[in-house]
């Protein structure tokens, strides 16, 4: 699956599952890991947990094996790791205290709709 594909089913996933303030950062030619960071806001731990688990179901079933699934037992932040996609999902004060588009400082920051795309 093509990373643009990838991120859009990452997209519809949280979406499925009422994620807040989806936001893609587009990191190609800044880093070799991923082509695309999604970040996401869960309004509980336990939404955070279910925002990571969609992620990692709908992945499956499309035929994309995680690579790695990161703080799903605690919820705070998790992170699911799909090659070219890594997504992120945490509680807004976790978000806020890291600030992951700060930290990348990344021009081609979007809002995420999979409409949109």
């Amino acid at each position: 699956m093509q990373a643009e594909q990838l991120k859009l089913l990452v997209i519809d996933a949280l979406e499925d599952i009422k994620a807040e303030d989806i936001t893609v950062l587009d990191v190609t030619g800044m880093t070799d890991v991923t082509d695309f960071m999604i970040i996401a806001t869960g309004k509980s731990t336990r939404q955070v947990k279910a925002l990571a688990n969609e992620v990692v179901v709908q992945a499956k079933a499309a035929g994309v094996m995680p690579l790695g699934v990161e703080g799903e037992d605690i919820g705070e932040w998790a992170l699911v790791d799909l090659g070219d996609v890594i997504t992120h999902v945490m509680t807004a004060p976790t978000r806020a205290t890291y600030n992951l588009e700060k930290l990348w400082r990344v021009e081609n920051v979007q809002a995420a709709s999979a409409d949109s795309e």
